[in-house]
């Protein structure tokens, strides 16, 4: 069913905000996959907190002129899925990649970070960077080692003394005994 001339506008407007607001974006070739993993996969999207949308492909052109992932145009060739991260740069890297270990039909064509393209390769690695969440905890963690260290070695002549007095005490008792 052919759509409207205010359909089609709708949705390109509706993909370049969502390719204007998100991290990264991942284009993907769904030949081959059947309806039922397709829902599977769309599923798997939102809980992910990606946004995952087939697209005609002279919409999808049109939708990403004028963003960060104008790259990825001349990817835009055949059946295909756009995969948007919304959350962090990886969710939409770890959603493909998860269903691409189970579904072989998906194919990921191409991957733009930040308005870098990436190979299809580096899927893996885009898919281990950190949520928002692990990332503040590891900065809170490299922030803290430096303080924590300083209060270990501050409190260090003091606990040294305490285990020294300590001792003598102990050997004194031991003395004491064996008199």
């Amino acid at each position: 069913m052919p759509l409207k001339l205010e359909d089609k506008r709708a949705i390109v407007t509706i993909v370049n905000d969502i390719a204007s607001r998100s991290h990264s974006a991942i284009v993907a070739e769904y030949r081959g996959i059947t309806c039922v993993q397709m829902t599977q996969l769309r599923q798997q999207a939102r809980e992910g907190g990606v946004y995952l949308r087939v697209v005609r492909n002279t919409l999808a052109r049109r939708a990403v002129s004028n963003t960060s992932y104008e790259c990825l145009q001349e990817m835009l060739v055949g059946p295909i899925i756009l995969a948007f991260s919304m959350e962090d740069p990886g969710a939409a890297a770890r959603v493909i990649n998860k269903f691409v270990k189970t579904n072989k039909n998906l194919i990921v064509k191409g991957i733009a970070l930040s308005g870098q393209l990436l190979p299809p390769t580096e899927i893996d690695k885009i898919a281990k960077l950190p949520t928002y969440l692990e990332a503040i905890s590891m900065l809170m963690s490299v922030m803290s080692a430096p303080i924590t260290q300083l209060a270990r070695t501050l409190h260090e002549p003091h606990a040294k003394l305490v285990r020294t007095i300590a001792a003598v005490g102990d050997s004194k008792q031991e003395q004491a005994i064996n008199i």
